[in-house]
């Protein structure tokens, strides 16, 4: 870029001096015309650097997730091939399921035995939860019979103290002359009747609390029993459920280990390093890596120098060129920057911090998401070009940056590389 507007201001430099001779050509004139490009493109290069920086360390990263296997077991199938794409659910690999098919089966009817077993325990339960109503039964009516019978007697024994207190003054009028023989002799009637009431409600009463009495201690014994076998019943059911739970849980665990024989792939990718062969033995270990899957999904860092982002902020326009795609230019925009190296990091440990060391100067990485009109094209891990940010200051200057950065690569299909090749 720097060239071309040197051709255009030397082309104009011609026209003026040489050509058409407007001013003349002296020697202060010489080197005002000298000196005035370098200061322009210095001053040029000085707000594009701050207003629209840019970077040739661009790098593409991809997520890398290591296949292992969940189970152990002989692989008996793998389909996929060696640096071939994959889409999200298809089989990578198969191991021989027999194993886990039998452990689920086992399971399988082990659970349905214990089932049966809680619903015959479960059936022990109520019958014994059924004999408490009828002990418990009779004691209730010999509670109700003790009531009445209570209950007559005071009735009773209320009326009787009535006649009796009719029979004195009845006796005390008639001595004064001023009562009626009579009612003295129906109240001592009344007396003499209620007596042998009264004693008879006394007998029944007394007679209903012996065989309460005698009941009550045979029930309680009873009821004790029927209450220590429904608890039994209860503890045995508690025990069979838990077994169930148990199995249950054992089954869901063996039809898991079952899945796992299918090994799936976890996303849109790519698989690498495919060694994995049918015959082979896996087992179900972190570090027992069987191949590599390389996700679609990636991002891309721009590295700057630290006084380069101070004008740079979240949603700025940018561009990227890819080495492996020269002549195109990829429309992004800034997601963010990470404020934080290593160098900003001290471990957490008994020593004092060393602070006399003489490390590199560091650069923080931006963050840039592809635009939607070049979120098809396909990024290669690893893939290295050069990027340029433009902030919403000095806008007029960006268009040179953009010119630049396409010049710069178209410059990519430019391939400088000498072999010579020695035969014997």
């Amino acid at each position: 870029m720097e060239v071309l507007l040197l051709g255009i201001y030397a082309f104009f430099v011609w026209l003026i001096f040489i050509k058409f001779k407007l001013l003349p050509w002296t020697t202060p004139w010489k080197v005002g015309v000298a000196i005035f490009p370098v200061v322009m493109i210095a001053i040029l290069l000085l707000l594009l650097n701050i207003f629209a920086p840019t970077t040739s360390d661009v790098r593409v990263v991809k997520y890398v997730v290591p296949v292992v296997s969940q189970v152990r077991g002989r692989v008996i199938e793998v389909p996929v091939e060696n640096n071939r794409p994959v889409k999200k659910g298809d089989v990578l690999f198969r191991i021989d399921p027999t194993p886990y098919e039998n452990e689920v089966k086992s399971l399988v009817a082990q659970l349905a035995s214990e089932e049966a077993k809680v619903g015959a325990e479960r059936t022990r339960l109520s019958e014994a939860e059924a004999k408490l109503p009828d002990a418990q039964s009779s004691e209730r009516q010999l509670d109700e019979q003790l009531k009445e019978a209570s209950a007559q007697v005071r009735a009773l024994t209320a009326s009787y103290d009535l006649a009796r207190t009719r029979v004195s003054q009845n006796t005390e009028l008639v001595a004064a002359g001023a009562g009626n023989r009579f009612d003295l002799e129906r109240a001592q009637t009344d007396v003499n009747n209620l007596t042998g009431q009264l004693a008879a409600a006394r007998a029944a009463e007394q007679q209903v609390r012996e065989k309460l009495s005698g009941r009550v201690k045979g029930d309680l014994a009873a009821i004790a029993q029927v209450r220590a076998q429904i608890a039994t019943a209860r503890a045995q059911v508690l025990v069979a459920q838990a077994q169930v739970e148990t199995t249950r849980a054992k089954l869901d665990n063996a039809r898991w280990d079952l899945e796992q024989t299918t090994v799936r792939a976890p996303a849109n990718g790519t698989m690498v390093n495919v060694m994995l062969r049918p015959g082979f033995f896996v087992a179900g270990m972190p570090f027992n890596e069987v191949m590599t899957f390389v996700d679609n999904e990636y991002q891309i860092f721009a590295m700057f120098n630290q006084n380069e982002l101070h004008q740079v902020a979240n949603g700025n326009e940018a561009e990227i060129t890819l080495d492996t795609y020269p002549g195109r230019v990829i429309k992004a925009h800034v997601d963010s920057i990470i404020w934080a190296q290593g160098q900003g990091q001290l471990d957490a440990t008994g020593d004092l911090p060393r602070t006399t060391f003489v490390a590199p100067p560091g650069r923080f990485p931006v963050k840039l998401v592809v635009g939607e009109q070049d979120k098809a094209l396909f990024v290669a891990a690893g893939a290295r070009g050069a990027a340029a940010l433009y902030t919403e200051h000095l806008t007029l200057v960006h268009i040179i940056r953009k010119v630049l950065l396409r010049v710069q690569s178209y410059f990519d299909y430019i391939i400088i590389k000498h072999s010579i090749s020695l035969g014997h």
